[in-house]
């Protein structure tokens, strides 16, 4: 079964950190990516990027199914731009070097090419962060730590809820798939994309039957336990913040600056080597 967002329990300072460490890391990169398109920051990040999953210990085999899909997307969203404003690196950057012209308007220039490359970068240096977030935040630590930093605890355990979700969801599609095939309904790679399509959608009624009914198992045992009824809760999985959580959440707000401060002192969100 292949897991998508899911927590991996591995032995690492990554691990180690709170959750509400992670968010808020996440958060500041994320915007330090979003800010600016200065080629130089957004290349060192992906190479940072691999440094950490390298430090977590999660293999490209645990997240390569999330990376093919987020490589398709990215692919597809740079075929678009380019459809609808084959021109658009041109008038970022000022100035017009063709290097082939394909067909009427579509022509190919190093203006382009080179914003394109900005869009990929953006992407390899959010994403993975996205992904260690995900795959090193263990749900139930995480909602104790966003309870510490101020967030309601009804609020952080709902979260806490939907991250151990997703794993739940997953298993039963497995199950409920195995179950189709053993009834003589074949998904696997030897029928073809259409087939398998039409058959993955008849597992979606089953599938949201066993998740209603999950739901509503979960709602009813939080209600008898008396859930909300306090104003404060205790947290078996609580953690304090310790030095390894200052230093990260200050180096990437130190990302953020450099970014800000790259940008501020160019007067523009672009890095013109054309200039």
């Amino acid at each position: 079964m292949i897991n998508i967002f899911n927590y991996i329990d591995r032995p690492s300072p990554i691990h180690r950190l709170t959750g509400a460490t992670k968010l808020v890391c996440l958060l500041l990169w994320s915007l330090a990516a979003m800010v600016t398109y200065d080629t130089r920051i957004l290349a060192l990040m992906p190479v940072a990027a691999l440094a950490l999953f390298a430090v977590s210990k999660i293999k490209f085999r645990d997240v390569k199914a999330v990376f093919w899909v987020t490589f398709v997307f990215m692919v597809l969203n740079n075929v678009t731009v380019y459809l609808f404003s084959p021109e658009h690196g041109v008038s970022v950057y000022g100035t017009r070097t063709l290097l082939f012209t394909i067909a009427g308007p579509y022509t190919v220039t190093a203006e382009q090419l080179f914003y394109h490359l900005n869009l990929i970068l953006k992407y390899f240096a959010s994403i993975p962060l996205l992904l260690l977030f995900v795959c090193t935040t263990d749900p139930s630590e995480f909602a104790a730590s966003l309870n510490r930093i101020g967030v309601s605890y009804k609020v952080a355990y709902s979260v806490a809820l939907a991250l151990r979700y997703i794993p739940d969801i997953q298993r039963s599609y497995h199950d409920i798939s195995q179950s189709q095939q053993a009834r003589g309904i074949e998904m696997s790679k030897k029928e073809s994309l259409v087939k398998r399509l039409k058959a993955a959608s008849a597992i979606l009624i089953p599938l949201i039957l066993s998740s209603m009914d999950r739901i509503e198992v979960i709602s009813n045992a939080m209600e008898l336990r008396g859930f909300g009824k306090g104003k404060t809760r205790t947290w078996y999985r609580g953690r304090a913040f310790r030095a390894a959580d200052i230093l990260c959440m200050a180096l990437c707000a130190l990302l953020l600056a450099v970014s800000i401060l790259s940008t501020a002192l160019r007067g523009s969100r672009y890095f013109n080597p054309f200039i």
